[in-house]
């Protein structure tokens, strides 16, 4: 009965490494942080896992086109060494308008790459020789530090051929935007469908959503704040192919039907995908959210912010700890 939280820094790595030591004291299992265009996500994990001694530490998550699945692997090789073993590496493909935009890559074949950059860190995690490639060679291998076999991976995942491959290569898939019904209908039997493309059990993998939460006495509030924040979501591709899986295809065609005006844009964005999506409202429906996902087959929902909302509140809620 896992349950993770994203914690970012915001404004304040400070205040962002008192939450996480919060989270820790009130018994989460894992904190995750997004890699954006502000600090650092690797760097962000080394600073938590030092300012705590249990917790687990992940990216959630980097991108693969950020550096060299070598580099990937050193550092997270050295960060798992500093935490004690605590690192989870949470890698996703993210979207061309970043990758192309921000890094100067390209994404060309998405599965195939992701397949080959987690078999490189694999490798260079393991001691072992890292397999012939296309796209990323290298013959790197850690030199005077210990091999890190046990370092979990985890793919970010929305498509069914990204879900499969998540479930055959890596320890666990993390989901955005992934609705409890989502999970349940096309998460759980794309990835069991990888694992048995490996010869191996669903038991053990874990399915990790993120949970857009908040302890709140009015939902209204929240529910804006998270229109806001999903307008550039609707515009991408990869979540856009996802969303309309879901059943949710109408909104889509709302929010492409107003020609870039943002209010009629958020007001597309209908009552029932955010009300799946989120975990909002007084200490039982924040509860009754995260389990919503738990029923699903997530096996670690965490629980991530809603800004303007009360986040040290919403933890404590989201695992069912007394108030402050």
């Amino acid at each position: 009965m896992a349950t993770g939280c994203f914690i970012s820094t915001g404004r304040s790595l400070e205040e962002a490494i008192e939450r996480v030591k919060l989270a820790e004291s009130l018994g989460y299992e894992s904190v995750y942080v997004t890699h954006i265009a502000g600090r650092e996500s690797l760097t962000v994990i080394t600073a938590y896992a030092l300012a705590t001694s249990r917790i687990r530490v992940g990216t959630g998550v980097v991108p693969i086109y950020t550096r060299t699945p070598a580099t990937m692997a050193q550092t997270a090789a050295t960060i798992d060494e500093l935490s004690g073993g605590r690192v989870t590496l949470g890698l996703g493909v993210s979207h061309r308008p970043v990758v192309e935009g921000w890094y100067g890559q390209a994404i060309d074949r998405p599965v195939a790459e992701m397949r080959e950059y987690v078999s490189i860190v694999r490798a260079v995690l393991r001691g072992e020789d890292p397999p012939a490639a296309e796209k990323w060679r290298t013959g790197f291998h850690l030199v005077g530090l210990d091999p890190r076999p046990s370092t979990p991976i985890y793919i970010a995942a929305l498509s069914p051929a990204m879900l499969r491959l998540a479930g055959e290569i890596a320890d666990g898939v993390l989901l955005w935007l992934c609705i409890p019904s989502y999970i349940r209908d096309v998460v759980i039997p794309e990835v069991t469908a990888g694992r048995e493309r490996a010869g191996l059990p669903l038991e053990g993998f874990d399915v990790a959503p993120a949970v857009p939460a908040a302890l709140v006495g009015d939902g209204e509030d929240a529910y804006g704040t998270m229109r806001r924040d999903l307008i550039p979501y609707f515009g991408l591709p990869f979540y856009r192919a996802m969303i309309e899986r879901t059943g949710f295809g109408a909104d889509i065609e709302a929010y492409d039907a107003v020609g870039g005006n943002l209010e009629a844009m958020r007001a597309a964005i209908s009552d029932e995908f955010i009300e799946r999506l989120t975990a909002v409202g007084d200490r039982d429906a924040v509860l009754a959210g995260v389990e919503r996902y738990r029923s699903a087959g997530a096996t670690s929902p965490c629980i991530g912010p809603i800004a303007k909302s009360d986040f040290e509140a919403t933890l404590r809620a989201g695992i069912g700890a007394p108030d402050a």
